[in-house]
């Protein structure tokens, strides 16, 4: 009835009907019957309540289940009125009323329908239900007043609560999706329609719908690599699965591929049928980049961009597989740059890391595309070669020929920032079969022939020998045969005199010798470069400086051995070291020495490096009655600018030049120089008498060698030269 009458067809009070009846009749008809009642049990019917008012808010009609709803009966219901304000009204879904009014008033008020209003009503019980109200203004009068409204409505508080908790769970799972930054699609099977969401087109660059938005679209976007894993997906899915995960690649409007993570979950009906497939698509554009430099960092020099040592041993292994499969031979090639220390020391080190980066360079142009080139640490370098044959011949000589052009290209001039700079390598290769399957062991081979190059001279090749790791293992155990001498009390001191032209004894060279528990006595030519390369000639340097001064001090009541000089050598680590001269007068004021009774020997390669450091030490050792020698005189480099600063009181002629009849003129000048810069000057390695002889001749003031006298222990050297 309320939707059959409207504003414009009401009838008027005062108007006919097509029967000759007023609109009041009609009216007065619902009230009492007839015709009416057809009305009444109609709407008795409805699932809605019903109230029709007259203009003056009277109510005229009323159905059983409104009185139901506003708690009264039916009766009080028919004697009431809009204005009685019996009813608990409040504002609800954003309509406005005045507080408390019924909505009825509102339709009589503004003369007009009112449609869909959802308004909070008071429950005796204090809760808040919700009505869904209908307003229909029924007739108006020639003045076009209301006569009459007919108010429906229903309890929709079940529906609104459905409604608000479906609203905020979309809320929600838009705010979800768009803090996870997923585009949702959705994809009915059915009828075949597809729904994209605007995130899943920004993702590909696109506006939303901007190319056909039917299911083909991912198969028009998808990478042509990616299209039959793709597939294969989501054909199982649809098959027989619930969810599915796949990555693919989309094109993005600029033409680049855009990496995606695609998830989604299939509906099925009750047979089993898929009819619906939703899911998210994922940008896995950032993640890929953050794997990318993960991978990158774990597995590339982050100077020259080479492979680094961890990639290199993994690819090693596998190469080592496929050699045990084929039987072909590989190589591994160990470089190292030539005095490279000097160059980061001297130029400093960002000079340093261009030249690296240069080096890389050419190396990696100079080799094979089959060839693994990395950068193994520092200076080294690495390259691993395969597929050499089957003939250990053959492959020698193709390394050969690969390694002559490493080093051509290695050789060349690098331009450095504000220098040019020449430097050459040392190569050092291990050669690889079928039955090799560690890679550790064949770096450290290739390693070992690296050295082996430098010790022969640098800027060259060699292979490893089997008789190389001998050597090593050798070196290793009496490096821990060392360590053990350290702390067991092994070591003991020798002494050797010194004579001067007269061969009256003028003091004597302290010499370092190992009591060897299986092999004796072992001179210091067998150890002491071990000592030096392995760090261990700091214990023990400082072992011979403290027990030379002990032994010396206890002879200062000697009238003889008590106003010698005692010489000790020194190593280049020891002059080198920060505390030297704390550690050297240490040892002095330990035992008690008198000044001048102990002369450090110093090597022409200590002068090396760090000149300034070096004689500002000796001046101060000086100072505290220290003598200073140089021994092997004319075998290094000694500037003469540096001899005339230094605090010296010795030269030693370096026995290779007074055993040589064709060293004669070095030795005299070596005798000249020492007499102008008013400096002793002592021969070693006297052996014969024609020797001792030739040097007296030319004016040499002290001799020492086995013609005169062999080292022997320091109590036998007592026992001879002691006073009596």
């Amino acid at each position: 009835m309320s939707s059959s009458i409207t504003e414009n067809d009401a009838p008027n009070p005062g108007a006919m009907s097509a029967h000759g009846e007023s609109a009041l009749d009609l009216l007065s008809q619902l009230a009492h019957g007839g015709w009416g009642a057809e009305f009444s049990r109609f709407i008795e019917h409805l699932p809605a309540g019903v109230v029709v008012h007259y203009g003056d808010g009277r109510v005229a009609h009323a159905n059983a289940l409104a009185a139901a709803l506003l708690g009264l009966t039916k009766d009080e219901l028919l004697s009431a009125s809009a204005h009685d304000g019996r009813w608990d009204f409040v504002n609800c879904e954003g309509f406005q009323m005045p507080e408390q009014q019924y909505p009825a008033l509102q339709s009589l008020a503004l003369r007009t329908d009112l449609r869909d209003l959802v308004v909070g009503v008071r429950a005796p019980s204090g809760t808040l239900l919700k009505w869904l109200i209908c307003n229909t203004l029924l007739t108006t009068n020639n003045e076009g007043a209301p006569v009459m409204v007919c108010v429906s409505f229903t309890d929709c508080t079940e529906l609104k609560t459905t409604q608000n908790a479906l609203r905020e769970s979309e809320e929600r799972l838009r705010l979800i999706l768009l803090g996870t930054n997923d585009a949702p699609w959705d994809w009915d099977l059915t009828s075949n329609q597809i729904y994209y969401s605007e995130r899943w087109w920004t993702m590909i660059g696109r506006l939303p719908g901007e190319l056909p938005p039917d299911p083909e679209l991912w198969s028009r976007l998808l990478h042509p690599d990616d299209r039959s894993a793709t597939d294969r997906a989501y054909r199982n899915a649809l098959k027989d699965g619930s969810t599915y995960e796949v990555e693919f690649r989309l094109q993005h409007k600029d033409g680049h591929y855009v990496p995606v993570l695609s998830r989604g979950f299939v509906l099925r009906d009750v047979h089993g049928k898929a009819v619906r497939v939703s899911g998210t698509n994922s940008d896995l554009t950032e993640r890929k980049k953050s794997e990318e430099r993960i991978h990158q960092l774990a597995y590339f020099d982050q100077l020259t961009s080479l492979p680094n040592r961890r990639q290199l041993v993994e690819h090693f292994q596998s190469v080592l597989s496929r050699s045990a499969r084929t039987g072909q031979l590989g190589a591994i090639l160990f470089l190292d740059v030539d005095n490279f220390k000097d160059l980061n020391d001297t130029l400093g080190h960002d000079v340093g890391d261009a030249m690296l980066c240069q080096f890389g360079e050419r190396l990696r142009h100079a080799l094979r595309e089959t060839d693994h080139l990395a950068r193994f640490g520092g200076d080294e370098f690495v390259v691993l070669l395969q597929d050499l044959g089957t003939v250990p011949f053959d492959a020698a000589g193709e390394i050969e020929g690969i390694a002559a052009k490493l080093l051509a290209a290695a050789g060349k001039k690098f331009f450095l920032p504000g220098v040019e700079y020449l430097v050459t390598t040392s190569i050092g290769v291990a050669i690889f079969g079928p039955d090799a399957n560690q890679a550790d062991v064949l770096l450290k081979q290739a390693d070992l022939a690296m050295y082996s190059a430098k010790a022969a001279g640098r800027g060259m090749l060699r292979f490893f020998d089997p008789a190389m790791q001998r050597a090593v293992e050798e070196r290793s155990a009496l490096e821990a045969r060392l360590r053990d001498a350290i702390g067991g009390k092994q070591f003991t001191l020798y002494c050797q005199p010194q004579f001067d032209a007269d061969l009256t004894l003028t003091g004597g060279e302290m010499l370092l010798r190992w009591q060897h528990p299986e092999r004796g006595l072992v001179g210091p030519g067998d150890f002491i470069p071990l000592a030096e390369t392995s760090g261990l000639i700091m214990p023990i340097g400082a072992w011979v400086l403290e027990e030379a001064c002990r032994r010396v001090a206890a002879w200062r009541d000697d009238p003889i051995l008590g106003r010698l000089c005692y010489s000790v050598n020194i190593s280049a680590q020891q002059l080198h070291h920060p505390d030297f001269v704390q550690q050297t007068l240490a040892a002095l004021q330990g035992a008690d020495l008198p000044p001048g009774r102990i002369c450090l020997e110093l090597t022409e390669s200590l002068l090396a490096q760090n000149v300034e450091d070096v004689i500002g030490k000796m001046h101060t050792l000086r100072h505290h009655g220290v003598c200073f020698s140089i021994d092997d005189f004319g075998t290094g480099y000694s500037s003469l600018n540096y001899l005339r600063r230094l605090p010296l009181y010795a030269l030693k002629i370096d026995q290779s030049f007074v055993q040589d009849e064709q060293s004669e003129a070095i030795v005299e000048v070596i005798i000249a120089l020492g007499k102008k810069l008013d400096l002793h000057v002592i021969a070693e390695g006297v052996e014969t008498q024609a020797q001792l002889d030739g040097l007296a001749g030319k004016g040499c003031q002290a001799y020492q060698g086995y013609l005169l006298g062999k080292p022997m222990p320091l109590a036998a050297f007592h026992d001879k030269y002691r006073g009596r």
